[in-house]
């Protein structure tokens, strides 16, 4: 299904859950990062709020604007050409009205060129999800941990830990496919929560923190190549060390400028001799 070259997009996915073939999803927010992904065959792109700790510095995603998130898109888009591009709605800007969430989707769509959106939350937002869609556009639920409202949770939290708690998120799950979701992004839930909802859900569930038992998984591409040194979630994998070559390089940099070995004559740019003479005659 997911063939190199071939463009991505919400239909796809629920056919390769129809399939049995898993799902890749990652995290960018730039256009460097988004073409290296695009290339690697991975089948999403999610522009997420996280951008605002990862790229922008916040302390959490709360602040992160609707202009922000906007800026960050359009970079990835530009590179994205077979990834399935999904952007976040960033805090507030659907939690007021379904009219506001379809406007601020839209605006996602029309000005950073977004295939679909996300938006976080539970049963209470299936009217904003079923508004958004029915507006023509494609909309990921994010269930489980909601960083955007964590402190409601009491923190960064795993869910579905209780019998009740669990069957809370699964409840959530089922009303916000009944609204129109493509699909369900859960954060933070446990495994045994997880492999039940893969299986009610006729959509692809994508885990993060999850366990193995979903259709398929994400992961900030930052936490992947280990270019974020702030902090790392345990549930993270990291496939490199990034920053450590990073650091290497730049301090590598510096040296050769100090000790005057860069630039080098392969860098170096020359007047042709008669022009030179001229010049020198002028002066």
């Amino acid at each position: 299904m997911s063939e190199r070259g071939k463009k991505i997009y919400p239909y796809d996915l629920i056919k390769m859950k129809e399939g049995g073939e898993i799902i890749t999803m990652t995290v960018a927010y730039d256009y460097p990062m988004a073409s290296l992904i695009d290339q690697s065959g991975i089948d999403v792109i999610l522009v997420g709020d996280s951008g605002g700790v990862m790229a922008l510095g916040y302390d959490n995603t709360t602040p992160v604007t609707m202009r922000e998130m906007i800026h960050f898109c359009k970079a990835v888009t530009r590179a994205a050409k077979r990834c399935m591009v999904v952007g976040d709605l960033p805090f507030m800007s659907y939690h007021v009205s379904p009219r506001q969430a379809v406007r601020n989707a839209g605006r996602l769509v029309k000005l950073g060129g977004v295939d679909s959106v996300k938006l976080e939350g539970g049963s209470e937002f299936a009217p904003t999800v079923k508004a958004i869609v029915d507006a023509g556009i494609p909309v990921m639920a994010h269930i489980g941990l909601t960083p955007q409202t964590a402190t409601a949770l009491g923190g960064y939290r795993v869910q579905g830990r209780t019998a009740k708690t669990a069957k809370k998120v699964i409840d959530d799950a089922i009303a916000l496919e009944k609204a129109g979701v493509f699909a369900v992004t859960t954060e933070l839930v446990t495994a045994e929560v997880a492999k039940i909802l893969k299986k009610r859900l006729s959509v692809p569930l994508i885990g993060i923190g999850s366990g193995i038992d979903c259709d398929g998984q994400v992961l900030l591409a930052y936490d992947i190549l280990g270019l974020f040194q702030r902090y790392t979630p345990p549930f993270v994998r990291r496939y490199a060390n990034l920053s450590e070559q990073v650091v290497s390089a730049m301090s590598r940099f510096r040296e050769d400028i100090r000790a005057r070995r860069f630039p080098g004559e392969e860098h170096t740019f020359h007047m042709e001799k008669e022009e030179y003479e001229k010049l020198m005659a002028e002066l």
